[in-house]
């Protein structure tokens, strides 16, 4: 195949450092880890700095046409090319920066960067649970097949259109997924529009068995938690289809009677008072028994309110956005039990909101289904670019064209 195989330190050279500080009034930009996309591999944004400001890692001096590798969690693919506009400029020492000799191409070697070889060879070497990296020794000592020099142009060119055309897919794919979710969205407006022009209005309050507020932190202790027990329903445990209670984070069989006003029945609604507004779910038969945890409302079921309907209702745009307005237009949302207990709602009979419901969960399904299918070809189009580069740096992909 008249290929060599070589270390990065032979084909690459490190780029050197400098010390912005040194320059206290000279602006320059900074590239972070977080600068660089995984999606897009590319440089997407950048701070400007004065050189006192500089923060410890800006040390890496970048040009333009350098490979940039994150070292920190290497397994997220976070590699770019240096524009011209970043030229002279400075980068994280949480960058490896490759600078490429004659042999190399540099879009040769930044496809490589994004291989799965490589990238199993980091995670192998990567250290630290909370903080995985690995070191600029270790990415040195990986080695690359290199074909001569007109060789990788030509496997640059035909990755390069590819990609391209791959990109354009996705994009397309992810436009067609976004119409349908708004469109899902727009049709439950109308929904419930049409059911607020010819529904009675009430309050939360005066529809259900009352809005209650999970058990304050100073009820709770550390010895009340146990594995395996009751489970604490809070917001982080609302998912887009019910609740999935954390078993490790759960309380005995004695701390639920001692509090027992917090327990939710089948029929309750469970509703998240902090972040997200809208996060809530039925309790089911399943949860029956839970207990509402401190971030959280429980809504009681009653009579009048058919449960999967005003969980579609809370959930819906309208919803969401009564919600917001009640909490504050806060960094951190935060809804009262007074607040939530006003919150007006539409309440058609209970035999028209059990049709509505039902209206929904068929539309619901249908539309999933739609979603499964944009997220299938996501998925094969990304399968699609990892199969390229595996063919490109083993020879097949000259070899087939």
């Amino acid at each position: 195949m008249g290929w060599e195989v070589k270390t990065l330190k032979e084909v690459a050279e490190q780029s050197s450092t400098v010390d912005p500080r040194k320059e206290p009034q000279e602006e320059f930009k900074y590239i972070d880890v977080s600068s660089v996309s995984n999606k897009s591999f590319s440089i997407e944004k950048y701070e400007t700095v004065l050189g006192k400001n500089a923060p410890s890692r800006a040390r890496r001096l970048v040009r333009e046409g350098d490979v940039l590798f994150a070292t920190i969690r290497p397994t997220l693919r976070r590699v770019a090319i240096v524009p011209a506009e970043l030229d002279e400029q400075v980068c994280s020492t949480g960058y490896f920066v490759f600078r490429p000799q004659e042999k190399l191409n540099n879009r040769f070697l930044y496809y490589y960067l994004q291989s799965d070889g490589f990238i199993k060879e980091m995670e192998a070497l990567q250290a630290g649970a909370s903080y995985p990296a690995v070191n600029n020794t270790q990415v040195q000592n990986q080695t690359i097949p290199i074909p001569p020099i007109r060789e990788q142009k030509r496997i640059v060119a035909i990755l390069d259109e590819a990609f391209a055309d791959i990109d354009k897919a996705s994009a397309l794919t992810e436009r067609n997924l976004e119409s349908a979710r708004e469109l899902f969205e727009s049709y439950l407006s109308e929904i419930f529009v049409r059911a607020e022009r010819s529904a009675e209005k009430v309050t939360l309050d005066e529809a259900s068995g009352g809005v209650l507020t999970g058990p304050f932190g100073s009820l709770l202790h550390k010895s009340d938690y146990i594995d395996s027990g009751v489970p604490l329903i809070n917001p982080a445990h609302i998912t887009a289809t019910g609740i999935a209670p954390d078993n490790k984070k759960t309380v005995s069989q004695e701390t639920k009677e001692r509090l027992n006003s917090y327990v939710m029945s089948e029929g309750d609604i469970v509703i998240g008072r902090r972040g997200e507004m809208g996060r809530c779910a039925t309790v089911t038969q399943k949860e029956d028994g839970f207990l509402c945890g401190t971030g959280s409302f429980f809504i009681k079921s009653s009579e009048r309110i058919f449960s999967p309907y005003l969980v579609r209702f809370l959930r819906s745009n309208i919803g969401k956005s009564r919600l917001e307005k009640l909490a504050g237009g806060a960094v951190m949302p935060n809804l009262s039990n007074s607040q939530l207990s006003k919150l007006k709602v539409p309440l058609p009979v209970f035999e028209e909101q059990r049709k509505i419901a039902d209206k929904i969960d068929t539309l619901s399904e249908n539309v999933e289904r739609i979603f499964g299918v944009y997220r299938q070809k996501s998925l094969k189009l990304e399968e699609l670019k990892k199969s390229l580069l595996q063919k490109a740096f083993t020879g097949e992909l000259t070899k087939a064209a």
